[in-house]
């Protein structure tokens, strides 16, 4: 049987107004000392050619990009850094050197320190300024989130809450009745990442690219439009949870790829009041414990299917093919 679950409304960001800084003809800006700890995430617009780095919600990062040019587009999505190198030659392009490289698909799409004029003009990469792609590799990770998007829309912070805690207690059913997969020692450690489909009607978890759990939604027709990208940051809201008694509500970085600029996160308290969004509350309960600073949750209208996954979603679900050979990968 499935229940519904309480989410809390989303709320105005806590944080102050986020800078607009103008980029200098050094071609960046970088002041990680203005949050030097917390969970990140690299937003790429290919509309405006620009990088912008988040450190738990705060921009600490701007920078020129040169993109795909026309033939050669660089893939909108979400992605997660699979591994990166400090030095590294192209084995499609005359050994190109691709310095301070981190790859976002092993069909080689990359972040790069290269040649960036005011334009898309890579096959596909997404070149940076050489100083600043030196800094950035300094400090991010693997498993880290990137997100490429047309839009120029810029990120919010946000209470989704999209997982509670529910008392065990208060459903009865055996376990012949359960509806969920949960197999969280596939990967028992690693970035987590959710992915809600509304044409799927399901939810998956994957943790370090490997899918430890997956659930049946019910959900109303045409409710999710679109893709939207949430970040769990570090901390909480100084405003209580609505539906964890004495505990504070969680904070997310809100993302878009295809919603026009000025739209509002969906309100997922009142998808789920209203009955159109319901979900296992015991797979509920299980995916909370797993939630960690740094964790994505997709909400798209696109399929999460392995065999037929659309642009947005494919590269998290094809993350996992990292045991292919490494020195047979092309770069760009």
């Amino acid at each position: 049987m499935l229940l519904a679950i309480c989410m809390p409304a989303l709320m105005a960001q806590e944080l102050p107004a986020q800078p607009i800084w103008q980029v200098p003809d050094e071609g960046f800006v970088w002041k990680p000392l203005l949050s030097p700890e917390g969970p990140m995430v690299i937003v790429v617009s290919l509309k405006e050619q620009r990088a912008r780095v988040y450190r738990n919600g705060v921009l600490i990062g701007v920078s020129k990009v040169s993109t795909g040019k026309a033939g050669h587009e660089t893939p909108t999505g979400v992605f997660t850094i699979l591994e990166k190198h400090r030095e590294h030659y192209s084995n499609r392009y005359d050994n190109a050197p691709m310095p301070f490289m981190q790859r976002l698909t092993w069909d080689g799409v990359a972040l790069h320190a290269g040649n960036v004029p005011s334009y898309p003009a890579s096959h596909g990469c997404i070149r940076l300024p050489y100083l600043f792609s030196e800094a950035l590799f300094g400090v991010t990770t693997r498993g880290m989130t990137v997100v490429v998007s047309d839009q120029a829309t810029p990120p919010t912070v946000v209470y989704p809450g999209l997982f509670t805690r529910e008392p065990a207690a208060t459903v009865v059913r055996s376990e012949a009745e359960e509806t969920f997969l949960w197999i969280p020692e596939r990967s028992p450690d690693g970035p987590v990442t959710l992915v809600l489909s509304s044409r799927d009607r399901e939810i998956i978890v994957l943790r370090n690219a490997v899918e430890i759990g997956r659930s049946p939604v019910e959900m109303s027709d045409d409710l999710i439009k679109g893709t939207r990208v949430y970040s769990l940051l570090h901390g909480s809201s100084s405003q209580p949870s609505a539906v964890v008694p004495g505990r504070p509500a969680l904070r997310w970085l809100a993302l878009s790829l295809e919603s026009e600029a000025g739209t509002s996160p969906p309100d997922l308290r009142e998808w789920t009041a209203s009955g159109r969004l319901r979900i296992d509350p015991i797979f509920a309960s299980l995916v909370y414990d797993v939630l960690v600073p740094g964790t994505s949750l997709i909400v798209t209208d696109e399929a999460i299917e392995p065999d037929r996954p659309t642009a947005a979603v494919a590269p998290i679900l094809q993350a996992e093919q990292g045991d292919i050979e490494r020195d047979k990968l092309p770069g760009r």
